[in-house]
Parts: C-alpha cells; sequence; structure tokens
C-alpha cells in the first residue's frame, strides 16, 4: 500500500468561532463586559508601557535586525536585562531569530529548506502525521486538521527529520517547532530548530532526542543534585518518599516548557532560554519548587506527584517566579556536574557539527 503524505488528504472543516486569548489559544473562560469595564485603565496603562518598551526594541535592533550585532557588542548587560523583562510580543520572531544565531544559517543556506520539503522523504512522516494533531490543539492556528497550520508544522518536522537523520523525529519535537510557528515562517522556524539542536549559539539540544535521551539523562542527573543543593530538605523529602525528576521535569527539559505551562510563562522562558541557554530551564524548576517547597515537603508520594505536576496560579506568575529564578546562581555548578556525570556515563555522542560554511543540498542525508 503506498504510503500517504500530508499534501494527499484534504483540509477538513474549519473549528466553530471561539473567544481566543491574545496569543490565539481558545479561552477557557470569557470575561464578562463588566469586568472588562473595571480592567480597561489597566489595559490602557498596559498597552502604555508596551508601545514605550517596542520604541526601545526597535531603536536597539533597528530595521529588520541591521543593528542587533552592533548594540550587542556594545551593551550586553542592557540586551540582557532587556530580554529579562521580556521581548514584546510583536518583535519576539525577529528578535529569537537573531539571539539563536538561526538568521545566519538561513542566509548561508539559500533553497535547503524547499529542497527538504519538496524533494526528499521522511521514515517518520507517519509519525509526524499521527501526532500533529497533539501540539497546540487549543490553538487556532492548529486546530483544523490537515489546515494550514498542521500542514506548516508537518513541513518543519519533516524537513528536520531528513535534515538529520540520526535524530529523525520525536514528539516532544512537534511542540519547539509549534511555538517556533506562532511567530515566524516555516523556513525560519526550521533554521531556528536546527540552531536550536545543532547547537548554533549554546550547548546543542539534539541529545535531547536521540536514542535514549541521553542528554535527558544527564539533564535530571544534574537537575536531581541541584535540588539536594539548594532545597536539602526538600530532595531529602522526595528520597524518603522515592521521588525523582524522571517523573516530572523530563518534559521541562524536551519541551523547554512549552507543553504544558501557561503561554505567556513559556514565552517569557524562552525568551530567556534562546539568550542565555539551559541553564534557565534549571533555574525555572529549582524556582518552582522554592516557590512552593513549604507545601511540596508536607505531601505523600500520590499528592506529590500530582503537585509536581500541577503547580499553583501564584507560581506561574512570571514576573514572580522569574525574578525568583534569576536569583538563583547555578552556571559554574551545572558545569561542574555535567563532567563528574561524563565521568561515569561518558560524553554524549552527537550526529554532527554545524558547519560555518553553506550546507550543501547533496549532503543533507549524511
Amino acid at each position: 500500500m503506498e504510503k500517504k503524505r500530508l499534501d494527499d488528504y484534504e483540509p477538513g472543516p474549519v473549528p466553530s468561532p471561539r473567544a481566543l486569548d491574545r496569543f490565539g489559544f481558545v479561552k477557557q473562560n470569557v470575561n464578562t463586559s463588566e469586568g472588562l469595564v473595571k480592567n480597561r485603565s489597566a489595559y490602557e496603562y498596559e498597552r502604555y508601557r508596551e508601545e514605550r518598551r517596542v520604541r526601545k526594541w526597535r531603536k536597539m535592533i533597528g530595521v529588520g535586525g541591521s543593528d542587533w550585532k552592533h548594540y550587542l557588542r556594545r551593551k550586553p548587560h542592557v540586551v540582557k536585562r532587556r530580554i529579562r523583562k521580556g521581548i514584546p510580543d510583536c518583535l519576539r520572531g525577529l528578535v529569537w531569530q537573531l539571539i539563536s544565531g538561526s538568521r545566519d544559517l538561513l542566509l548561508m543556506n539559500p533553497g535547503v529548506y524547499e529542497q527538504l520539503v519538496i524533494y526528499e522523504t521522511s521514515a517518520s512522516e507517519l509519525d509526524i502525521i499521527r501526532d500533529i494533531s497533539r501540539t497546540f490543539p487549543s490553538h487556532v492556528f492548529f486546530q483544523q486538521r490537515h489546515g494550514p497550520g498542521q500542514r506548516s508544522l508537518y513541513n518543519v518536522l519533516k524537513a528536520y527529520s531528513v535534515f538529520d537523520r540520526d535524530v529523525g523525529y520525536v514528539q516532544g519535537m512537534g511542540f519547539l517547532a509549534g511555538l517556533l510557528l506562532l511567530y515566524m515562517s516555516e523556513e525560519d522556524a526550521f533554521w531556528l530548530l536546527v540552531a536550536l539542536l545543532k547547537g548554533a549559539v549554546h550547548a546543542p539540544m539534539e541529545g535531547l532526542y536521540l536514542a535514549g535521551l541521553p542528554l535527558v539523562q544527564q539533564y535530571l542527573f544534574q537537575f536531581e543534585c541541584s535540588v539536594r543543593e539548594h532545597l536539602p530538605k526538600l530532595g531529602e523529602h522526595f528520597s524518603y518518599e522515592m521521588i525523582n525528576p524522571s517523573m516530572y521535569a523530563s518534559q521541562w527539559f524536551i519541551t523547554v516548557f512549552s507543553y504544558s505551562f501557561p503561554f505567556h510563562l513559556a514565552l517569557r522562558i524562552w525568551d530567556v532560554f534562546l539568550y542565555e541557554g539551559v541553564k534557565i530551564v534549571f533555574k525555572v524548576g529549582l524556582a518552582l519548587l522554592k516557590y512552593c517547597h513549604d507545601d511540596l515537603i508536607k505531601l505523600p508520594f500520590e499528592k506529590l506527584i500530582h503537585a509536581l505536576k500541577n503547580f499553583p496560579e501564584g507560581a506561574m506568575n512570571p514576573d514572580t517566579l522569574l525574578p525568583l529564578a534569576y536569583s538563583i546562581k547555578i552556571s559554574k555548578r551545572l558545569e561542574e556536574l555535567k563532567q563528574e556525570y561524563e565521568k561515569k556515563n561518558g560524553k554524549i555522542r552527537r550526529s554532527g557539527e554545524l558547519s560555518e560554511k553553506p550546507i550543501l543540498p547533496s549532503v543533507q542525508g549524511n
């Protein structure tokens, strides 16, 4: 029987119109008009603040990002501070490409993405089609079965599975690609995925998706040690209840909090993640546990598991959680724990280095 591709399917019916939040997700509870009137002054103030921030950012990055590298060299401390406060949503896609190094990859490899999508085949195509509807199912862009959003997601994931056949496709990759597609084109999203997994700026992420998930195992080891060191009483309680990070934190690393966390919080984490690297995932994880410390330490096994997957609303407030995360100093210790892990288990095998030269279409399958 001939294998079906996504292009062989007709788009499904367009979902019925429903109230959406500002990011395009279906609202669970629609506010009344009375609530809107009450919040109007606060909304106007927030809009004014956001417009000021956008002007500052536009001045910083220049037209199309033309001034970015110059500003970054001159004032890295200003860039870091502003990113930690949150990138304006209207500029997020462009800034993510600039800070990840993906814009340079795209410019060095014209036509490569088109070839991967149109002319190459992937052994993962059926797996990708099966999983597509599970990625951000409540977002309007991905709701129509085989519609434009699902097709774009399929194209990016299929292209990457061909680009790096050692990694291929793993389910958690859909949330990374889906998040990126909400802020940029297919081709831009593909090259940002490449930049992340191959390590254009920070340590490569591909080990999160290789067979055996070797980088996940390393991160969980580092995180468990960090919990014991930063939150010793909670670490002891976890040990007593036989709770380990694989029971609650794997998805934090595999999807960088994009799987089940509130979208507005995930975006703020991604802003920092793309600029500072994976250490922010450790910091946010520790901050969550620290925020809920006094409650978690009282809970038995079953209630602990539930609590670690259902944090209270207060913990999900980025203006509360992120300053707490930034206050945790962990970079040096993470490197020491990485070396300790590698002594016990060996270094993680990489499937290939990013070349500084353009990637030629003829070698994509290697």
